[in-house]
């Protein structure tokens, strides 16, 4: 079976972000939204790394759900 991943919330995470390497949360459970702090051990989720080679705004998903990597891509209007 396929596990689900927790919806951590039903609207992306619209941050500034400085250059770097990230870790997207795709579990769901992380208390750090949307960057993962390692509750997803124990389940077969992994982070996503993200390198931002500049400054920028990043919508990050928030529903978990995105078929767009670490992008929200609207997937979480079907939770609302």
């Amino acid at each position: 079976m396929t596990e689900r991943p927790v919806v951590a919330r039903t609207r992306p995470y619209i941050l500034e972000m400085e250059p770097g390497d990230y870790f997207w949360c795709r579990c769901g459970r992380s208390k750090t939204q949307p960057f993962c702090d390692g509750s997803h051990k124990g389940t077969e989720f992994t982070p996503v790394k993200v390198t931002l080679e500049r400054g920028r705004q990043v919508s990050w998903c928030g529903c978990k759900h995105t078929s767009a990597g670490h992008l929200c891509d609207g997937s979480h209007e079907k939770f609302r």
